[in-house]
């Protein structure tokens, strides 16, 4: 399937990103995508870049062949309902960002359209996202289409839904607890001496290096842990006292409070 329109509908920071990731992917030219959203005016950079942007969902959606649902979970299935007379399942492909929101309640108010969960993260802005993907009704080739556009902004998991839930917190909150560390980690480094701007650039910059070791090398962390914690180093008295201190305990016990929080919601 080769989609040539796509409408985000929800232009929030989500929606936003998404938009920004598909144009600077070169994935989709910005005359094929359109924005939604009440306030425009929130996206006059996408406007400016090419992209259309419009306050008339029905509009967008008739316009176009892919359907990116970028709603809050409160108002989906509201909004969803009032323009379901916009959705024709022979044409449509929905794909929903939507946290919480299983393929079972959308495909009740839309059904017979081929309905595609996916759960990215902001870095898709600058095509840097983890995106996972689930599915109802999607032909292999559509399936196909929906990962080779996320894999243009990232890369793409496919798992069942039932994990869903989880891939939100590892993935989408995953980015607030990484930068959370790595704050921690400038201010640490303005105590030892650097000024903020360049205890910034290190600390981001190390997060990176780590992280493409990782990916690269398909190594486990503690492989990479154990190359620079040499016996009675300074390495290792920091990891000490950070666990004394509840480091990797604390990071666990928020990863299961926020799941908690969505599965309670």
């Amino acid at each position: 399937m080769s989609a040539k329109k796509i409408a985000i509908i929800g232009g929030g920071n989500l929606g936003a990103a998404i938009a920004w990731g598909l144009l600077k992917s070169g994935f989709s030219a910005a005359g094929d995508i359109t924005v939604t959203k009440r306030n425009t005016g929130t996206l006059s950079a996408l406007r400016e870049a090419g992209v259309h942007t419009l306050t008339d969902n029905a509009v967008a959606i008739q316009e176009s062949e892919v359907i990116v649902v970028a709603l809050k979970p409160y108002n989906v299935r509201e909004i969803l309902q009032e323009f379901k007379a916009s959705f024709d399942p022979a044409r449509h492909i929905l794909i929903s960002v939507v946290t919480g929101v299983s393929l079972g309640d959308l495909s009740q108010i839309l059904p017979g359209v081929t309905i595609v969960r996916a759960m990215p993260n902001t870095a898709i802005a600058i095509q840097e996202s983890i995106t996972c993907i689930c599915s109802k009704n999607a032909t292999d080739e559509q399936i196909g289409y929906v990962k080779r556009m996320f894999d243009q902004l990232g890369a793409t998991v496919s798992i069942d839904e039932k994990l869903m839930d989880a891939a939100t917190v590892l993935g989408a909150c995953g980015i607030a607890y990484a930068l959370r560390y790595i704050r921690a980690n400038i201010q640490g480094g303005i105590e030892i001496g650097f000024d903020a701007q360049t205890a910034s650039l290190i600390a981001a910059q190390t997060v990176k290096g780590a992280a493409e070791l990782l990916i690269r090398e398909k190594r486990h962390p503690e492989e990479e842990i154990d190359k620079v914690t040499t016996p009675k180093g300074c390495t290792i008295a920091g990891l000490n006292e950070m666990e004394h201190q509840g480091f990797s305990s604390s990071l666990i016990k928020g990863i299961t409070a926020s799941y908690q929080k969505i599965a309670k919601d």
